[in-house]
Order: C-alpha cells, then sequence, then structure tokens
C-alpha cells in the first residue's frame, strides 16, 4: 500500500521554501523530509502548492527550484470575470479553515430540469452559436473534426493535459502524437497522459455517427483516458468503489457505491436530455466532475466529454488552449463547495471563444478539404496500415486486392490512385495520420529500399 503522507506536509514545504529564499529543489526537500513521502508525491503536491499561488516554480527539469511567490504575484493570468464570477473566486480563495465542509448535494442535480433550467443564458448560447458555427454544420457527424483532426489530436491531448500539471510543451506534444517521440526528462505518467488523451479523441471522432452523451460513451471516455495510470487497472472505465478526496477543498464526494451509481445515471440521463450544444457541453463540465463517479481522471473525461456534442454537431471543439489553471480549479472548487457554477461559466465561455477563434484560423489555412477522401477517409487508414504492415509494395495489384472489399467497384480506380499517391508519399513526418507505430513505418521502409536495390 501507498504510504499516506504527513498531514502537515504542505506547512512543512512551505516552511522549508520560506527559510531558502533563493529557492530550493526537489532533492533537498526530499532529504529535509527524512523519507517521510515519495519523490512522485512530493512532486505532486509541489505541482499543488503552485497551483493554488502558494509557490512558483522556476527553471526546468532537475534544475526547478521552489520560491514564495513576490507580493502581488497572486493577481495572475486569468479569464475575464463576470461580478458573480469575481464573487465566487473571493469565497473559494478563503483560507481553507474557513470555508465549511460540505458532502455531495443531490438537489443541486435534481433541480436542473433539461430544456427547462438554464445554466447558459440566451444571449450567451447565442454569442457561442455564432462563433462556433462552422460551414459544415449540416454535414455528416464528425465532418469538421476530421477536417482539423490533426491539429485537435495536439492541441486538446496537451491543454488538458496541461490542466493536470503535465509539464509536456505543446512541441514535445506534437513530436509525441505525430512522430512517437517522448520528450526526454518526462515522466513515463505525462506521456502515458497525452497517449491517452489522443486515443480517446480519435475514439470520439471515429465513432461520432453514433456519438452521443451516454453511460457507454462516457465510460468508455475514462477507460481510454485512464489506461495505465491507475493503480487498480479494473477500475478503467469502472464506476468507482472507494472514497475519493479533493485536494485543499473541503468538498466530499459521495462514498457509497450505489448511490454513485444512481447519481451517475442521472447525471447522464439528464444531459443526454439537453438540447442545445453549449449547454450540455456545460452540463457534463459541471456534473461529472462534482460527483467524481471515478475513482481519478474526473475532471479528464468531463473536458472530452463536454467536446460531443460539439463534434456530433460539427461546431468548433473546445480545445481548453491557454485556459489558466488557476481559474479552472477555483471554477471547479466554486461547484464542489457551493453549488455556484458562476466561475466555470466564465472559464467555459472564454475558453470556448478562444477555441472558436482559433479554428477559424486553423480551417482556412487548411483549404477546402477533398470530398472523395473525406468519404473513404476510414477505408484509406486501414488499406495504407494493411499494405504496410504487411510488408506490400504499394502497387496497383497489392492495392486493389485490399481495397476490393471496402470501396465499391464503381469508385475501386480512383481509391486505388489515390492511395498509391499517399504510399508514395509516406514519411517520418506523417505516417501517425494513418495510425502507423514509428517500428512498423521504419520497417516497411527499410522493406522498400532493399527491393528498390536489388
Amino acid at each position: 500500500m501507498p504510504r499516506k503522507p504527513p498531514e502537515d506536509l504542505d506547512e512543512r514545504l512551505i516552511g522549508y521554501v520560506t527559510s531558502n529564499p533563493r529557492g530550493i529543489g526537489v532533492d533537498e526537500l526530499l532529504r529535509r523530509l527524512n523519507g517521510d513521502v515519495s519523490r512522485r508525491t512530493l512532486q505532486r503536491r509541489l505541482s499543488a502548492l503552485v497551483k493554488f499561488g502558494r509557490l512558483i516554480s522556476g527553471g526546468s527539469g532537475p534544475s526547478t527550484i521552489y520560491l514564495l511567490p513576490k507580493r502581488g504575484a497572486l493577481e495572475e493570468e486569468y479569464v475575464p470575470l463576470s461580478p458573480s464570477g469575481a464573487e465566487v473566486r473571493q469565497l473559494v480563495r478563503r483560507p481553507q479553515s474557513e470555508r465549511t465542509p460540505v458532502s455531495y448535494n443531490r438537489e443541486f442535480l435534481d433541480q436542473y430540469r433539461p430544456n427547462e433550467s438554464r445554466y447558459l443564458t440566451a444571449e450567451t448560447i447565442a454569442h457561442l452559436t455564432r462563433i462556433g458555427a462552422t460551414a459544415d454544420l449540416e454535414r455528416p457527424a464528425g465532418t469538421y473534426a476530421r477536417h482539423i483532426l490533426d491539429r485537435l489530436l495536439v492541441d486538446l491531448s496537451w491543454a488538458s493535459s496541461r490542466l493536470e500539471g503535465n509539464t509536456y510543451s505543446l512541441l514535445d506534444t506534437q513530436r509525441l502524437i505525430q512522430f512517437g517521440e517522448a520528450a526526454e526528462g518526462k515522466d513515463a505518467i505525462e506521456t502515458q497522459m497525452i497517449l491517452n488523451h489522443k486515443a480517446a479523441i480519435e475514439f470520439m471522432v471515429d465513432q461520432s455517427d453514433e456519438l452521443a452523451f451516454d453511460r457507454q460513451t462516457v465510460l468508455n471516455l475514462h477507460a481510454l483516458l485512464s489506461d495505465n495510470l491507475l493503480l487498480d487497472s479494473a477500475a478503467s472505465g469502472r464506476l468507482r468503489r472507494i472514497a475519493v478526496g479533493i485536494h485543499h477543498s473541503v468538498y466530499h464526494p459521495l462514498e457509497l457505491s450505489p448511490l454513485i451509481e444512481e447519481y451517475f445515471q442521472q447525471v447522464i440521463n439528464t444531459g443526454a436530455a439537453i438540447k442545445n450544444p453549449f449547454e450540455q457541453a456545460f452540463f457534463a463540465m459541471v456534473h461529472l466532475p462534482y460527483l467524481q463517479p471515478f475513482e481519478d481522471v474526473n475532471k479528464r473525461v468531463s473536458r472530452l466529454a463536454a467536446n460531443i456534442p460539439f463534434i456530433r454537431e460539427n461546431f468548433s471543439p473546445l480545445a481548453f488552449i491557454d485556459v489558466p489553471e488557476r481559474a479552472y480549479v477555483e471554477g471547479l472548487l466554486g461547484v464542489y463547495e457551493l453549488n455556484r457554477i458562476e466561475l466555470l461559466r466564465d472559464v467555459f465561455v472564454w475558453a470556448y471563444e478562444q477555441s472558436a477563434k482559433r479554428y477559424v484560423a486553423v480551417r482556412q489555412s487548411l483549404g477546402e478539404p477533398d470530398k472523395f477522401r473525406l468519404k473513404f477517409r476510414n477505408e484509406l487508414t486501414d488499406v495504407v496500415g494493411n499494405i504496410v504492415r504487411g510488408g506490400l509494395a504499394p502497387t496497383v495489384e497489392a492495392v486493389t486486392k485490399v481495397a476490393r472489399e471496402r470501396v465499391p467497384a464503381e469508385q475501386l480506380d480512383d481509391f486505388v490512385r489515390m492511395t498509391i499517391n499517399d504510399l508514395e508519399n509516406l514519411h517520418e513526418g506523417n505516417f501517425a495520420r494513418f495510425k502507423l507505430r514509428p517500428s512498423e513505418f521504419h520497417a516497411w521502409r527499410e522493406m522498400q529500399k532493399r527491393s528498390e536495390r536489388s
């Protein structure tokens, strides 16, 4: 069993940093703690103290040091706040000893009536609809997400992971997703977290024809996002059977499994009944973390679940790029401790505005997509994958044989030409878009070179 950290760990860390005004590193802190915590636990608590503004960090990697924040440093970058959002922020920033301990409040969920209750005002929904609408609104589900998939995989994987304290840079994330290259000096957990996001996003886009805010989808999102990250691997995709806590909060989630099951189904049923995509997305961001239905990874599930209606209905996705971590965490604290959504709503609206602007520019830079390629996107991925993994040459005969059962006869010739062109232009910078592993691509490439020399 993992050892339990000392209850006064945070205060001890603050004390050590205070006595070292020029900064102190992890190794020295471990020495002073004399084996009371593991390195991983220490790093997580330090990240939490930075997140909540009690410490700041300097440097990077092994040379990272921790210092006390300077006067005025708590006024860090934040999202624009409504008066009620600013009030929530003030309330959740009170010392923890001054905040009243609370448990899960079912009335908060019960009082929400789909399509009658409203977390987002009509004006806000009209604004988000206007900036998030795309030219693909009338096209099959997932069309827009497929157009921008390469960019979305990197953006959302990086931004959502960053909100969990992941230290991968955007460029590191791009190299990992596109080339399978893990960044040097990073914890394996960070690499796994990003790869899990990639798998979960691909799952939503690949299943967009049947994508819905339902039990099956949410459970599978958790299974993908938590893969290889939980102590109990059987807990992936399963509602929790143990008690959980929220660091630096006076909120105590439910502990009884039967109630978690009951309330989870109510969250699913209520969310599924919401017709407006923006209201449904924000409902997911509020009620999935509030219930804490899983042992861990609840916030990540909620962020991807918030994108279900956007992918399904071809609106701009919500990538969480540039969202200040502290604003997001404090917005959730407002939900947890006060059942007030105003601060999290301010974060949601600002984040969607930034995402919509980003993807307008991305979409324009990509130009008009090839409709034939779009129609046969999945078949193209399958056929290229079969050719490469099978060590086959990119010939008309080989491609035709593999594609014949996947593509209608009247469109087979055009499909074969397109596939051969892609195979001839396959290189280390683009093989990931066909879901190929680096080892598969390089083995095939070497085989083609040997064939050309003989």
